[in-house]
């Protein structure tokens, strides 16, 4: 575990263990809350799993799910989570399922346990995904690693070599390449490792998209489900805040249209790759906002109160993280104490 997941558990645990977050839960927990998955599937056993937070088993997304209907909580669609957020409706607390990147294994065993549940839940695809074209740029830097027992990559103008024979090795290579990208001011820079790296390992980026996520066959499948909400994700999932604002707009608009073209839905409400504060902010918002989203969600980690109605473009969410598969975990994170800490009790966080 690394130190920042140490933190977080320890915060966790104390909240739990001390029952604050059931006295908190009276005052933080708001009208509702959004959650974020990823991937769906069976656990690995690889101890190099640098992705593993984006991803839980099946077993918990049915915990979870129990957890949810145990503790008198709604699961409602996204549309009807901003009716209750503009009409001020507090008669019952919510939770929203949402799904970023349109894995294939959403649709093999997600789909199923949300069905048998009957949950609603929002699926946000980036358009070049579903056209098998993507570049997940996170997956190729650790395939790099992950095949590799060392390698060799430009940063910055400097050629870097990255010891990779052992797990810590590889851990400390995909840590520093990650943030190099991060840190970048254009999202070309922060591409060029990564189209080096697929060219230099003989990596195939669009097969590697293919073999992941579901094409338009599979995704429609899923669309033709009362319970299911199409949502958009851009079309290239690039960091929106190191592109243009022209570019920006294209983006979310251009995904839009892809998945109007192929699904005859038109999205209505969106999320933004990455979201964090310093990939989506205030000029994304109100670019979503142009583009004519009811709603579009961040990774920014709150729950909802009716002061979101002004931030429709700004919603946070909470991460069902596969590094914390733990029911007591779910239900802090629903009381609000840790947002709430982590914001410093401002109930909103847009800027």
């Amino acid at each position: 575990m690394g130190i920042r997941s140490a933190v977080i558990w320890a915060g966790l645990e104390t909240l739990y263990f001390s029952g604050a977050h059931r006295l908190a839960r009276h005052f933080l927990a708001g009208m509702g809350a959004i959650l974020m998955l990823h991937r769906v599937r069976p656990a690995l056993s690889d101890p190099f799993q640098p992705s593993r937070g984006l991803e839980i088993t099946p077993e918990f997304l049915e915990e979870t799910i129990a957890a949810i209907r145990a503790a008198d909580i709604d699961i409602i669609s996204m549309d009807e989570a901003c009716r209750r957020i503009r009409e001020d409706d507090r008669s019952r607390r919510f939770v929203v399922l949402t799904f970023d990147d349109g894995y294939r294994d959403n649709l093999e065993y997600a789909w199923p346990i949300l069905k048998r549940h009957g949950a609603p839940w929002t699926l946000f695809l980036p358009s070049a995904f579903a056209d098998g074209r993507g570049e997940l740029w996170w997956v190729v830097i650790e395939e790099a690693i992950a095949r590799n027992r060392s390698i060799a990559v430009t940063l910055g103008g400097e050629a870097r070599v990255f010891d990779c024979a052992d797990t810590q090795g590889k851990r400390a290579a995909f840590t520093t390449i990650y943030a190099y990208l991060r840190a970048q001011d254009t999202w070309d820079a922060s591409m060029a490792p990564v189209r080096e790296l697929a060219t230099t390992y003989d990596i195939d980026m669009a097969k590697q998209c293919r073999e992941m996520c579901m094409g338009w066959d599979e995704i429609a499948l899923l669309a033709a489900d009362p319970l299911v909400t199409i949502g958009g994700h851009t079309m290239t999932h690039p960091i929106l805040s190191k592109l243009p604002e022209v570019q920006v707009h294209a983006e979310m608009a251009g995904g839009v249209r892809r998945i109007e073209e192929k699904l005859g839905i038109r999205p209505t409400h969106f999320s933004y790759p990455v979201g964090t504060p310093d990939a989506a902010g205030p000029r994304e918002f109100a670019i979503a906002a142009k583009v004519g989203f009811a709603s579009a969600v961040t990774t920014r980690l709150g729950v909802l109160y009716p002061d979101h109605v002004g931030h429709l473009t700004a919603l946070p969410r909470i991460s069902v993280n596969g590094d914390f598969q733990r029911r007591r975990y779910l239900d802090v994170l629903l009381s609000g104490a840790p947002s709430a800490l982590m914001n410093g009790f401002r109930r909103v966080d847009a800027a």
